[in-house]
């Protein structure tokens, strides 16, 4: 069964950087389709970054020219390098699989962002 983590959440100051992995396991059937989402308390979920199995990203305009998606895929991961962090990226993040038909989620990590 295909099952997605996330790793690399933690605290950091505003201005830092972190990097946060995605690690998929199990047998996609091929190339895949990555999202990184954040969801913020009593804000809706938001999409933030994306890799198509071709290797082309797309950034939410909040992100855009501070985040960047990647893969690797001698090591199967795909991370997302945050830069210029500030308050409002404070959140948990998910990754999202997606290949054919079908999806796995990962349970998150948080992010948190302090002055």
């Amino acid at each position: 069964q295909v099952q997605v983590a996330e790793f690399g959440g933690g605290l950091v100051q505003a201005g830092g950087s972190l990097r946060l992995a995605c690690v998929t396991s199990g047998d996609t059937n091929g190339l895949w389709t990555h999202y990184w989402y954040r969801k913020a308390p009593g804000k809706q979920r938001e999409w933030v970054a994306s890799i198509t199995a071709g290797g082309i990203t797309y950034y939410a305009d909040d992100v855009k020219g501070r985040f960047t998606i990647l893969r690797d895929n001698v090591e199967n991961t795909v991370y997302l390098q945050m830069n210029s962090l500030n308050a409002g990226d404070t959140a948990v993040y998910s990754c999202n699989t997606k290949w054919g038909p079908y999806e796995a989620w990962g349970q998150g990590t948080q992010v948190t962002v302090s002055s």
